[in-house]
């Protein structure tokens, strides 16, 4: 049972502020929406009338500390009944909600809230709004469910109080109440349930779909190669055993790859100009444009007397796009896997793609053609290859 509040005027004539239900519940998403703290201060908005896979459209989706979602879903003039069954509806669908799918709702949510501000990120919204070093290491390992009311009727408060107390439902439910003194105004909130009832419930996981024609590459930045050496002079390179080179073998000439250092970061994009060569036949232009066996150009050489097995293999890059170490980009919801060349099929990696357009300036796809140095547009098909 909810905990009725009560405010008193009590400079001049002690009197009672009569409380009255909010006029129009409209002025009560303004509110919300203005300052999603009147609901709760420890709350993240990353998503304002987001579309679900099944069509319906939930009024508010938060982050909190914990990097646990919160739905908000006002009750305007609907009965309990369906505002709660549509609130549960809205959980099933949460509940399978990965980071990346997090990370495009927020990212949705900034283009068509905050124009301007597109390039924050997730990650930067989080770490600013709580004070933290970073995400926790998974997002969405609970969710919990809000009805927000000007006025809490009695059938509501029976229900939310038996799915949460008899089944675990982590669901609760704040109302306002709103008071007029002459020409003040003021709002209170008072919630059904204490916030800490309310059990964040568990998720389950989403199978992969298609692939989107776009390689990932992770460069493993290290004694064997520099990745100031393969910006500078345009390639990638893996090597030290076969489970690294083979992947390489995917690779051809045409294909675009985003590059990925472990631990720091996406740092390029380019397209792939000569199938993968050992280091033993790769060459690469001196300073004066002669052409030299790769040891003799870079400035990190893995030792070409290895054995065959175990040799480091080049792919030769016209790079679109590349970032130092010092600027790569990690976002949550980001796509990384160990594997040197991948295919991925994650719904992660297409939401990476879009993320690294935005975050390297590509929105706008422009690159060079090979040998000038003057700015082209790509095609207006964003240079994606076709799968």
């Amino acid at each position: 049972m909810s905990v009725e509040v009560g405010f008193w005027r009590v400079d001049g004539d002690q009197r009672k502020i009569h409380f009255t239900p909010m006029p129009d519940e409209r002025r009560l998403e303004d509110i919300i929406t203005r300052d999603l703290g009147v609901v709760d201060p420890n709350l993240l908005l990353i998503g304002r009338q987001v579309n679900t896979a099944f069509g319906a459209i939930i009024d508010l989706l938060a982050l909190d500390a914990d990097g646990n979602l919160v739905v908000i879903e006002l009750k305007r003039a609907r009965t309990p009944r369906e505002v709660i069954a549509q609130l549960l509806d809205y959980g099933s669908w949460v509940r399978t909600l990965e980071d990346d799918d997090i990370a495009r709702i927020f990212a949705d949510h900034q283009r068509r809230y905050h124009p301007g501000r597109e390039a924050l990120s997730l990650d930067d919204a989080f770490k600013a709004r709580f004070g933290v070093p970073d995400l926790p290491e998974e997002l969405n390992e609970g969710h919990r469910m809000v009805l927000v009311a000007g006025e809490l009727d009695a059938a509501s408060e029976r229900i939310v109080t038996y799915l949460n107390e008899e089944h675990g439902v982590a669901i609760n439910a704040v109302f306002f109440r709103f008071f007029r003194d002459g020409d003040a105004e003021y709002l209170s909130r008072a919630w059904l349930l204490d916030p800490s009832e309310a059990t964040p419930a568990a998720r389950e996981t989403r199978g992969e779909g298609p692939w989107n024609g776009e390689y990932y590459v992770s460069f493993g930045e290290g004694p064997r190669r520099s990745w100031q050496d393969a910006m500078k002079h345009g390639f990638i390179s893996a090597g030290g055993g076969s489970w690294y080179t083979n992947t390489l073998q995917q690779l051809e000439p045409g294909d675009r790859i985003w590059v990925n250092v472990p631990g720091r970061g996406y740092v390029g994009v380019g397209r792939v100009t000569e199938r993968a060569t050992p280091i033993t036949e790769f060459t690469l232009p001196d300073a004066e444009g002669v052409s030299r066996p790769v040891a003799e150009v870079i400035s990190r050489v893995p030792d070409p007397d290895e054995p065959e097995d175990e040799l480091e293999h080049y792919v030769r890059v016209e790079w679109i796009h590349t970032v130092s170490l010092a600027q790569a980009v990690r976002e949550k919801g980001f796509f990384g896997n160990q594997n040197t060349v991948a295919r991925p099929r994650t719904s992660k990696w297409p939401h990476t793609v879009e993320r690294l357009k935005v975050r390297f300036g590509l929105q706008r796809a422009e690159t060079k053609e090979p040998g000038t140095h003057v700015n082209k547009p790509m095609q207006p098909e964003t240079g994606l290859k076709e799968a």
